[in-house]
């Protein structure tokens, strides 16, 4: 790292530790929201050895990159939560474009126990073989068993519905794959997000962000949740009205499906 690009970094840490500084004094986040004795009376065994409420996030080979990343955007800056990152084995899984890998910090085996369980969802390869995949479907219902929250963003939902968790249940997915959760016995429920007993289904992609805050005030409280909801700054103000197929016409729908047919790999 050169010495330009070093004295960049420190100036921007400064700007932040000012930032936070002057808008939290010295008590800090965790100390204003009250969360960390809030949170010792949620913990539940079988997390990460650190105290600290656990998140698994599963990825596999073809998933979306924001049905993933959103939520954890959210939710690993939350205070008492640990992210964790989980696929078949450690090491890095590809997107469903082929050109982005994120890194798996622990295989499924090595997990036993997760507070919240979140699948994302993924292009038409990755979400197909997952729901073909009888070993991933004994995973999720293990983790299932024991969650607090059991959760999937997009095609996720049609993953947890093969494996049965979704049987007779209302639930969301991607506005291009609502027909198929009929197929895995759930009943489709227009929404960002869609909760039904522990179980949260989100819509398309972006809708990750929206349950990751839902989750966030759920595993802490509603000023963390609205806190970080400011500190990813998300405050949609698209420039176009066609994020749902009941405002975009016929013919922005199939080019959609062709641009996400074409990128795929």
């Amino acid at each position: 790292m050169s010495a330009v690009q070093t004295g960049a970094g420190e100036s921007r840490r400064r700007v932040l530790r000012g930032a936070v500084a002057g808008s939290l004094g010295v008590a800090g986040l965790g100390a204003a929201s009250g969360h960390p004795a809030a949170a010792a009376d949620r913990r539940a065994p079988g997390g990460d050895g650190e105290g600290k409420l656990s998140v698994a996030v599963l990825l596999y080979d073809g998933f979306t990159a924001l049905d993933a990343v959103g939520p954890y955007e959210v939710l690993c800056r939350v205070p008492g939560v640990r992210v964790t990152m989980v696929a078949r084995e450690a090491g890095p899984v590809r997107t469903d474009t082929g050109e982005l890998t994120l890194m798996a910090e622990r295989a499924m085996s090595e997990v036993e126990r997760a507070d919240v369980l979140l699948v994302p969802g993924g292009g038409n390869r990755g979400t197909v073989a997952m729901m073909e995949d009888a070993g991933v479907h004994r995973w999720i219902r293990r983790i299932h068993r024991r969650s607090t929250w059991t959760t999937s963003v997009c095609t996720g939902s049609l993953i947890l519905g093969a494996a049965g968790l979704l049987r007779g249940l209302p639930a969301t997915t991607y506005w291009a794959s609502r027909p198929y959760l009929k197929e895995v016995g759930a009943v489709y429920t227009p929404g960002r997000f869609v909760e039904t007993g522990k179980i949260v289904t989100a819509a398309g992609v972006s809708a990750g962000i929206d349950m990751g805050l839902h989750l966030a005030s759920r595993l802490s409280d509603e000023k963390v949740a609205q806190a970080m909801q400011l500190a990813v700054e998300y405050d949609p103000d698209p420039p176009y009205d066609t994020g749902s197929p009941e405002k975009a016409d016929a013919e922005t729908e199939a080019l959609a499906l062709k641009l996400l047919a074409d990128s795929a790999r």
